[in-house]
């Protein structure tokens, strides 16, 4: 797990956006696993700049998001279709027959076979190449809440109240965030072959603290990253604040040999 401490979350977004380049650029066909939510966003800003002006090229990159709302179709305001498609997808030039969302429409008995499809489209496609996160101010990846099995697949998920108050600006009102989701499990995240975590700002900086230097436990979701071999964090000096080893983070990137950077 590397640890890598910028200034401000422009500054991290920037250096984890040259991550997702190099990658792209190493194979076109790229799967990337994407996330949603504020923490996502400046880091897709600058993929579209990448895009615009240095020519970026997304047509051959597939994509499978982490989760949907269930009850919401791919037009509500709300939605991750919705989010995608206005702070990413509609701004490049990727094919969107090749890109995968949970869809939130489905229910009752459907939601099994729509989980089992999904684990299946992600076999189909090769794996992820990397995966993309943001973490809860409880851990929570995806929409993997506190408790949730560190070898789950994707499934059906209740949101914590939490959770629910946390996400509330996105919606009208807070009665309105729905009470279930599909998300990728914490199973399906540890199987990409790297991992990319963002975290922004001081209220994220007890579930990175506990993520990186905490036991691995499904009280703080996130700290399952610690097994896994290819595991990067990008975040910002708020978020880094509860770090006990933050000066030993900063000190081993400033001084990694030229080639590993």
């Amino acid at each position: 797990m590397e640890i890598i401490i910028s200034d401000d979350a422009e500054a991290a977004s920037k250096r984890a956006a040259e991550m997702v380049a190099r990658i792209i650029q190493g194979k076109p066909d790229a799967v990337l696993g994407l996330a949603t939510g504020s923490t996502p966003v400046l880091l897709y800003r600058e993929l579209i700049r990448m895009h615009r002006e240095d020519g970026l090229d997304f047509s051959r990159v597939r994509t499978f998001n982490l989760d949907e709302y269930l009850g919401l179709g791919p037009g509500h305001p709300a939605s991750y279709h919705t989010f995608m498609q206005e702070n990413f997808f509609g701004h490049i030039n990727i094919d969107p027959a090749r890109t995968r969302i949970p869809s939130g429409l489905v229910s009752g008995a459907e939601v099994p076979a729509a989980c089992a499809g999904y684990e299946r489209k992600i076999r189909e496609a090769g794996g992820i190449d990397l995966q993309i996160l943001g973490i809860g101010s409880d851990g929570h990846i995806g929409f993997n809440e506190p408790g949730s099995s560190l070898a789950s697949r994707t499934r059906i998920k209740t949101l914590t109240r939490r959770t629910r108050e946390d996400n509330a600006r996105y919606f009208s009102a807070p009665d309105d965030v729905p009470h279930h989701v599909i998300t990728m499990g914490i199973g399906t995240i540890m199987e990409a072959r790297s991992i990319l975590l963002m975290a922004f700002g001081p209220g994220k900086a007890e579930a990175v603290s506990g993520a990186v230097e905490g036991p691995i436990t499904a009280s703080n979701p996130a700290s399952i990253l610690q097994m896994h071999a290819e595991v990067r964090l990008h975040i910002d000096a708020a978020a880094a604040g509860r770090l006990t080893r933050a000066d030993y983070y900063r000190w081993v990137y400033q001084n990694k040999p030229a080639w590993q950077m």
